[in-house]
């Protein structure tokens, strides 16, 4: 495990964010490396490619397939 140290935080967001960890149930160094989890895991804006082709294709309908006419032999197996 990696550690940080941010200096120069003002003492507002300090308090906010012990505020916000005890509301939690936890501490501020937990509370602290979940957000830090959370936005470096992108937000609910990121999309992701299943979610860029549901979009794009929206409203295309199903695709035109035309029926099947011709049929291969069997093979004989035996």
């Amino acid at each position: 495990m990696s550690t940080i140290t941010v200096r120069g935080l003002d003492e507002r967001i300090v308090r906010a964010l012990k505020l916000r960890a005890a509301r939690e149930g936890r501490s501020m160094e937990a509370e602290v490396r979940s957000i830090l989890t959370a936005a470096a895991k992108g937000t609910e804006n990121d999309r992701g490619f299943g979610s860029f082709l549901t979009t794009t294709f929206a409203g295309a309908g199903a695709p035109e397939i035309p029926a099947r006419t011709e049929f291969s032999e069997p093979v004989d197996l035996t």
